[in-house]
């Protein structure tokens, strides 16, 4: 690729594939703006509107396209109109069903992957898509500016535009793991390598935990020639404290409580039942069924429990365009209707699902937990097990997946499972569920702690400041 001269762009940028805003088109062909949240906008935010940053992603949607060719915008926001095709074959074809999968270790290896040639073109569809993205951060960027390129979506990037713009400071963050070097090394050779040179043409790369940040420098160590020049970080991004008990005592989150509490009852002597709570979505990663198959074992082991306690289970439906994600959350709900049938009496519904999402809902669920059941096979970090212990109202015990990246600050004060040990999943919730109240809310109390001590404003400007210092 030719190199592009620095003009007057900005002097931040971000680029994800998803963005800050996206657009419908109603019935009179007028565009509507809907604002987005999570981490990276309360993130970016914290720079300040007069911080000259633009933010870069995909037009998404028919309405993100429309509003793209109409030349209609948000200020600081440039979206990309990628092929429809293009970016279909580079999100699910390459980022949702190849590199999620090796860095998640999800594979049925004896039938998948198979990489042939439609794999191959799918490959071309993610570098075009990849290009997309360089191409533009590198004719937006003002001369020396820091551009933090965000996830899995975009591991080219990197390289790519450090061959345009050798002037810029640039910074990768991965949200997700790392596959270790034997999980990495099943993608093809070729393949793996220009994984790795695209994030190493990042001066700095940064990743949520320890572990995942020594697995990448595994596969340089092995695949490439090391790390080379560019700077490892770990911010393990945190939940924001405030946004959160602001959001949970409004009005609709009030309402939801009060309906929830009459789905869960209470028990035969008249005392409230107990809440096993989790919030997820379906992706394959979260462990969803295995967490149904631990609350059935625990009424099994534990047939006390029967009537006295209800689990609120919201899987909300992920990535419906892909089969596997469809037949995935068709489980999830087979599973909870065969232990409400087994189960359940006049008086008790032992799996309260719910897979419309709803986020008031969500956040009344956090406040009534008496138990956080987080069980993932692999997670990049998991918010929820951050975020529970903040905003429930009575403090509730955290039952964490030792693979979730959360564990690495907030094991201490978790009753850690194996996820795959069902067994063992529901004798730590029948722990969780007999902890004494006093100990339940101090631990709650430190987790709470833990999980704000780096809430998503500080999260970026962390990562800012260490691109822009070169440390």
């Amino acid at each position: 690729m030719a190199s592009i001269q620095a003009g007057q762009g900005a002097q931040v940028l971000v680029a994800s594939n998803r963005g800050p805003v996206s657009y419908t088109v109603g019935e009179d062909g007028s565009l509507r703006a809907r604002r987005g949240g999570g981490g990276l906008v309360s993130g970016l935010s914290a720079i300040g509107s007069d911080a000259d940053a633009l933010w870069v992603c995909s037009a998404l949607s028919d309405g993100d396209r429309e509003a793209v060719r109409r030349g209609i915008g948000e200020d600081g926001v440039r979206m990309l109109d990628i092929p429809a095709d293009v970016h279909a074959d580079a999100y699910n074809g390459i980022a949702n069903s190849v590199l999620w999968f090796v860095h998640h270790m999800l594979y049925q290896t004896p039938l998948e992957p198979v990489f042939d040639a439609e794999f191959r073109r799918q490959w071309a569809s993610y570098e075009a898509y990849n290009r997309a993205f360089a191409e533009a951060l590198a004719q937006e960027a003002a001369r020396g500016a820091a551009v933090v390129v965000q996830d899995y979506h975009l591991t080219l990037v990197p390289g790519l535009l450090r061959e345009l713009r050798p002037d810029l400071r640039i910074g990768h963050f991965s949200h997700t793991p790392w596959a270790p070097p034997e999980y990495f090394r099943m993608l093809p050779d070729d393949i793996a390598g220009q994984v790795l040179r695209g994030m190493l043409g990042a001066d700095r790369l940064g990743f949520l935990t320890r572990r995942w940040a020594d697995a990448f420098t595994a596969c340089c160590e092995q695949f490439a020639d090391g790390l080379g020049r560019t700077a490892i970080g770990v911010h393990g991004l945190g939940a924001d404290a405030d946004f959160l008990r602001g959001r949970a005592h409004e009005a609709d989150v009030e309402e939801r409580i009060v309906a929830l509490r009459e789905e869960i009852g209470t028990a035969p002597d008249g005392t409230p039942r107990k809440a096993v709570v989790r919030v997820d979505r379906t992706e394959l990663s979260k462990n969803i069924v295995r967490g149904l198959l631990a609350y059935r074992q625990l009424l099994d082991d534990r047939p006390e429990w029967r009537e006295r306690v209800v689990h609120i289970a919201f899987a909300y439906p992920s990535r419906q365009d892909l089969a596997v994600y469809r037949d995935y959350t068709a489980e999830v709900q087979r599973v909870a209707e065969e232990i409400n049938e087994r189960y359940g009496t006049p008086g008790w519904r032992p799996v309260v699902l719910h897979v419309e999402d709803d986020f008031a809902r969500s956040l009344a669920a956090y406040r009534l937990a008496d138990v956080a059941l987080v069980n993932p096979i692999r997670d990049g970090m998991n918010l929820v097990a951050k975020e529970i212990p903040i905003l429930s109202d009575r403090g509730c015990a955290l039952v964490l997946s030792r693979e979730a990246g959360a564990y690495e600050e907030l094991g201490e004060d978790a009753i850690a499972v194996n996820p795959y040990d069902v067994v063992d999943t529901a004798r730590a919730l029948h722990e969780g569920l007999t902890m004494r109240p006093e100990e339940r809310t101090e631990r709650a109390k430190r987790l709470a702690e833990a999980a704000t001590a780096l809430p998503p404003q500080q999260w970026f400007l962390d990562q800012l400041n260490a691109l822009r210092d070169g440390s």
